[in-house]
Parts: structure tokens; sequence; C-alpha cells
């Protein structure tokens, strides 16, 4: 998902560092991953360096700038540190929430983060899923302060050696509204109450204890969605050293030996003690959506003592437990950086927001039982991100299904975008895809029928805000849950009027995804009425097609083709969607007049440059080539794009990554195969980039293994001659998701030149 386009004169090349004592034969999974790749603003990745376990609810980052929506907590271009965030930031495009940071100090009080930010170089930092380290001030080598950063699922904690000092302190920061924050960008925003009228924090300082607690209700993207009285994101720090001196302050007034403060805007605490030369004083930090006890109750299961390298070696080794599951062989170690970077941005998102058997429920603002996730870009991940899952981490896949289902219980509705609230980002109810992909391909650890029914009534029944009036644009200031905004029209003429509601064209497209994957799930329990109706919706992409000009057009109410022909469409352009109907491809092909002239527009899409990888609507554009006859073109664009879109460096992401669809992408493409159609449980064929890639997984509750060969691979050699899947040869670029998991070996053979006879 991107709203804006980012140009800078400059590239930037860098490289992850590992540890001096480790040899190259020692690496392993984990520490081929550059946490550099995609931070760069030139790439507008959206990446930054955290460190956490798979799928934390709270990840704990160095802030090179105050987080907004627009612009992450940390930023390779950049040249100072300001903090340590405990941030909830899913992406450059969405909004943090509950948050709290920490930074340690020496010399003179400065409070605020134009003030008290320190400057780095690259050259002193080390970054990796489960430590990072950094030497601040780096400029005036006696008053360098080197900070180290390791954590757990909900909780972190910070070692620092600080120089011989009288005034060393930490700086906390409980709350971080500016009057200029506000993106301009976002529609509407100031038609309600801002986030500097709503939100008061909370923090207290106690010496006794030599702790400081608090909480921070503030939601960056809290215009988006529902007010939410309850929600505080709650948080407990803890210090290994007595603090003699401490205070609160509010922007710019400083309160000595203050304890207490509630405000607004920025406010926090800190604290102060001496220290000799190369002292190192620890900071825990434990953070919690349902209270403090339960913040103290996460710090006392996941960081009860002060071994900082305890707990660094713990997310290590879960980070390669789960990495090591897919294993490559005659790869670069650059290959490798990449591939197992896209594997770990893959396992970030969506984040657990249950803490142990609890969870607040942003849907109805109260403390439920239950395993909960929340941050879904689902217009993104259902394409490639989710599908990826279910290979790597079925377990958790029917957990994400279940935190669902249990959204649609106490809010109504199936999520659409969750921030944690509901925030109506982006268009189409694609947790339908979600489910109905997990269901076709034989996950059922949830409830299956109250399921069928959440998806159903995304098809059926239209909101309560859908009314004729309200045209929901993209980023409007909550009214109510949006989902398939336009459904009477969408019923009724067979397509969304784009005088009735913004986005028309896509949205068209989008539903009818959706209705096909809730047809599949209605088919195989034998509601037979819903699966032609369904089947039937999902088709109505075609009322939209202009045979005049050859693509998918605007169309108004009355039947007549809109004024503005490029209106209507998300995120993209008449280009962007001509292919888009990824439920129907004989349908499309068919409609554009067969095979040959379906080819004929694929290539002039790619010819043009209308093809944009770093955004999602086209990803599966590459693959389409298969179903026209002509997969050599499949293969060649399967080289190209996994090559110039994927790098390692910072930013080696072409376009932000979006809670892992760019890099679930990359994953596939590499692989040799594509989930095109969700809930079809097909594959497209491309073709592999490695010699050698194993993935180990669980399928149907057993044990698996893939092993993917690429015979004779070259950069010249990038076309498929044959392909047999355990010695059977595959006389289609297809394989379902049933062939894939009850076999074990898939050969390609590659060769120079297209083989025109294997379609």
């Amino acid at each position: 998902m991107k709203k804006t386009t980012i140009v800078l004169s400059f590239l930037i090349i860098a490289s992850v560092s590992c540890f001096a004592q480790k040899t190259k034969k020692q690496k392993q999974e984990v520490d081929y991953v550059n946490s550099y790749i995609g931070t760069a603003l030139s790439s507008e990745g959206g990446m930054f360096p955290c460190v956490n376990p798979p799928f934390a609810m709270t990840t704990f980052t160095p802030q090179t700038g105050e987080n907004i929506i627009s612009r992450v907590s940390y930023l390779y271009e950049d040249s100072t540190i300001l903090g340590f965030i405990a941030s909830h930031q899913p992406t450059v495009w969405m909004g943090d929430y509950g948050y709290v940071s920490v930074m340690p100090q020496v010399g003179e009080l400065k409070v605020l983060p134009g003030q008290r930010k320190l400057p780095f170089k690259h050259s002193d930092e080390f970054v990796s899923p489960y430590l990072y380290r950094v030497k601040l001030n780096a400029n005036e080598k006696d008053k360098s302060i080197k900070v180290e950063m390791t954590a757990r699922e909900r909780c972190g904690i910070l070692r620092v050696t600080y120089p011989a000092s009288r005034e060393s302190r930490f700086i906390i920061q409980a709350l971080n509204i500016a009057d200029n924050q506000e993106p301009g960008w976002m529609p509407n925003l100031n038609s309600k109450e801002t986030r500097l009228n709503k939100v008061v924090a909370y923090i207290r300082v106690d010496k006794e204890k030599n702790e400081i607690t608090g909480y921070n209700p503030d939601r960056q993207s809290m215009n988006l969605g529902p007010e939410l009285k309850n929600f505080k994101g709650y948080f407990v720090i803890q210090f290994d050293k007595a603090f003699t001196k401490f205070g609160t302050w509010n922007n710019d007034s400083i309160k000595p030996q203050d304890e207490e403060l509630s405000g607004k805007k920025r406010l926090g605490a800190y604290v102060g003690f001496s220290t000799k030369a190369n002292e190192t004083v620890k900071v825990k930090i434990a953070t919690s959506f349902i209270s403090l006890e339960q913040a103290r109750e996460n710090l006392k299961r996941e960081i009860p003592g002060w071994n900082f390298e305890e707990v660094a070696r713990e997310t290590r080794d879960e980070w390669q437990k789960n990495l090591e599951v897919i294993k490559l062989g005659g790869v670069s170690d650059d290959q490798r950086s990449i591939f197992y970077t896209s594997f770990y941005h893959c396992l970030l998102f969506p984040r657990e927001f249950s803490e142990y058997g609890r969870y607040y429920s942003a849907a109805d603002d109260a403390i439920h039982q239950g395993v909960s996730f929340t941050d879904y870009s689902l217009w993104d991940t259902f394409r490639a991100e989710h599908p990826f899952l279910i290979f790597t981490q079925p377990e958790r896949v029917t957990q994400m299904i279940t935190s669902m289902l249990q959204f649609y219980k106490e809010g109504g509705w199936l999520p659409m975008w969750p921030n944690p609230a509901e925030t109506n980002i982006m268009i189409g109810t694609h947790a339908d895809a979600v489910i109905g992909d997990a269901y076709v391909k034989g996950l059922r650890g949830y409830d299956v029928q109250l399921a069928y029914e959440a998806m159903r009534k995304n098809s059926f029944r239209a909101t309560e805000c859908d009314n004729a009036s309200n045209k929901l644009f993209d980023r409007e200031v909550w009214s109510c849950y949006e989902g398939q905004a336009g459904l009477q029209f969408y019923h009724s003429l067979g397509y969304i009027p784009s005088d009735y509601k913004a986005e028309s064209v896509s949205r068209t497209v989008e539903y009818g995804i959706d209705n096909y994957c809730t047809a599949q799930v209605a088919k195989d329990l034998g509601k037979n009425d819903d699966y032609e109706r369904l089947t039937g919706w999902s088709k109505n992409y075609k009322n939209l097609y202009n045979r005049a000009t050859g693509f998918l057009a605007p169309r108004l109410y009355n039947g007549d083709w809109a004024a503005k022909a490029d209106d209507g469409f998300t995120e993209g352009s008449p280009w962007t969607y001509l292919f888009g109907a990824m439920q129907d491809i004989p349908g499309t092909i068919e409609l554009l007049g067969g095979n040959e002239k379906f080819a004929t527009r694929l290539d002039q899409n790619f010819a043009g440059g209308y093809y944009r990888h770093d955004n999602e609507p086209g990803h599966h554009y590459i693959y389409l080539y298969d179903y026209c006859g002509q997969p050599w073109k499949t293969q060649e664009l399967a080289r190209k794009h996994t090559t110039i879109n994927y790098r390692n460096r910072p930013d080696g992401i072409n376009g932000n990554d979006d809670l892992g669809q760019m890099s679930a992408w990359y994953i596939f493409g590499v692989m040799g195969f594509y989930p095109v159609t969700p809930a079809s449980g097909m594959y497209a064929i491309g073709a592999p980039q490695f010699p050698r890639l194993t993935m180990n997984y669980t399928a149907n509750g057993k044990p698996c293994t893939l092993e993917i060969i690429a015979n004779n691979i070259s950069e010249k050699n990038k076309y498929v001659q044959k392909v047999t899947f355990d010695g059977k040869t595959i006389d289609r670029p297809f394989i379902s998701h049933k062939e894939i998991v009850s076999g074990r070996k898939l050969v390609f053979e590659m060769g120079e030149s297209p083989n025109m006879n294997w379609k």
C-alpha cells in the first residue's frame, strides 16, 4: 500500500555486519538477515531495524526521528538518534499506538527530542533481529555512550555503557503529539476533534521501587477508527541501578523531584545517577494493553532477571528455529541475505495482540480470553504473505483466523485493516480471501461455520454507513465499518457506479475476488444457492469492460461511461486493473479476445512500463502468461523482477514491504511457483532462481519436505525446459497445493532458450 513516491538523488549501498567472532562456516540462517534492507527513505521500504521474536506484540527499535503516519522511527539516511522506542507502528502508512521510549544521556538535562538527539555512524552499529548495538555521540570520544538492545514478545531490555559522569540519566517519553505532526495528506482529518485534544497520558516515578510506570492512550490513526475509551498502552520500566535524581517533564516544562504527571502533547520523566567510566546500567521495559499488573506479569514471564545475553540468545534461537525450515544451496552470500531477510520480514506481522491467554479487543473496547492478532494489512497480504504462512506457520494461521472471527463476534464484521481498531483502509473484505485460501488448503483449526457466516455477511449485507450520499473515500474520518461499500449497486447493477462510490472500478474487481473465495467455502459446505450467487457476482467486473477502449472503466449509475476514464481506481490506472480479476483469468482472456490478444495486452503492459512491482495490484501479472500459452515470458519476468527489485542494501526493496507482501512475493518467485488465485488450491509455475531449495513444513498435521532443484540454472539458463514432480513429468505450468503437500521433489531442467512446447 503506497500513497506517495519519493525520489532521492543518491543511492545507498551497505551490507549487514556480523559478529567478529563468527566465521563463515559458523553462520546460520539468522546471521544472513540484513535488518538494513528496506530502511532507506529512497526506496520507501518502510522497514526499521527492530529486535523482537516473530510476530511480537511490541517491536523495539532505535528512533532517528519521531515516528508518525508517513514516517517510521528509523531512516537509514539519518545521522542522529533521539530514543529507543517500544513501538507498535506496523508500517509507514499506518500509525503507532501505546508507545513509550527511553534515551540515555550525559551532561546537561535535555528532554525534547530535537534537543536530546545524539549523532551516530552506521560503522558503529550492529543490526540483527535479536540484537541492536550502537555508539552514540561518536564525535566526542570521551562522552560516547554504547547502547545495546534486545527483546522478547512484549518486553525489552537495554544495556547502556556510560562514560564517567555525575550527570548520567535516562529520558523517558510517554507521549509524542506536536501541533505540526498531523499528516496533511489525510482527507478531512480536522473535521473532528484531533489527537491533540483527545489524548491524556500518565507517568509516575517510584524511587523506592526504582521504576517508572504509566500509560499512553495515543493511537496515531484514531481519527480513522471508532473511539476507544478504555484503550491504553501500559508500561513498566525498571532499572538495575538506583537513581538519585528524577523528575517529570511536559513539553519544555521540567519539574525536578516531581513523581507524577498527567498531560498532553509531549510528556515524560527522567532519572539520573553518577557513573564510572564504562559502567553499564540496564533498563527493562514491559508493555501491555490490559493493565500495569499484566505488564509486570509479562516482564516476569519474559525477562525475569537481568541477563542481557540470555534474552538475546533466546530471541536469536527463536528466529533461527523459524528461518532454518528453508535451506538454500548453490547461492551467494548476497542471495542468502536477500532471501532470509525477506523470510524475516514475512514473520513480523500480523502482530500477536494477546498476553498469555487474555487480550484487549479494539473491536468492543474490552478484555477477553483467548489468542489475538492485529495489524492485518489484508489488501496487501492476502496475495502472497498469507499463502506463504500456510507453509511456514500453519498453527499461527489458524490462530490468526480465530482472531479474525473474534473480531467479527466483538465488532460485527471481519477486519479490513485494524490498527488496532478498524480503519477502513484500502478496499475489499480480503479476510474472506485469507480464510477461503486456508480452508481450501486444508486448514480447519477454527470455527468453520462461524467463518462462513462472517464471510457470507461481507458479500450479502451492506453496512450501516453504506448509503448513497457517502462515497467513502480512502482515509476518511471514521463513520462506521465500510465493508463492501456500494453493495446494493453491486448486486442490482452488477458494478459499483462511480458517481456513488469512490474507487468504483477497483472495488468491483476486488469484491469479485472475495465473492469467489467465499463461494469455494460455500460449495464445500453444500450451500449451493450461495455458491451460484457468489460465483455470478464474482464476474461482475465484466460489466465495466469498455470495448471501445479495451479497458475496464468507471461507469455511472445510469449506465453511461464516466467522463474520466482513469477515475475509480485504487492506487493505479486502467492498466493496473485490466488483468486484476485473478478469480476469473479465463473470463478475462475471453473478454480481451482470446489467448493471443490477451498475451499482446500483457506485452504492452510490461513494455510500456505500466507494471509497477512496487505496489500490489499487479503482483500476479507476470504469471498470467501461463494462462495464455506463453509461460516462457513468465520465466523471463520472474528472473528480472526477483533481481532488480530486491537487493542486499538499505534501499533493497523497491517499494514498501507492506507487512511482508513484497518479501513473500520474492520468496515464491525464487521457489518457482506463485499463488495467483486465492482459494483455488492452485499455483502458477514460474522459474526457480536457486540451484537448490529445501522447505520443511507441516501440512494436515504431518511433517513434509519439499526439495526444489533447478538443474543447469544460470543467468543465461533462465528458461524451463522440463518439470518433474517425484519423477512424474508436469505437462502444464500449474501445480496444485494438494500435489505439493503429497510430494517430495520438484525438479526443473533449465536451458538458454524458451521451450515453446511446454505450455
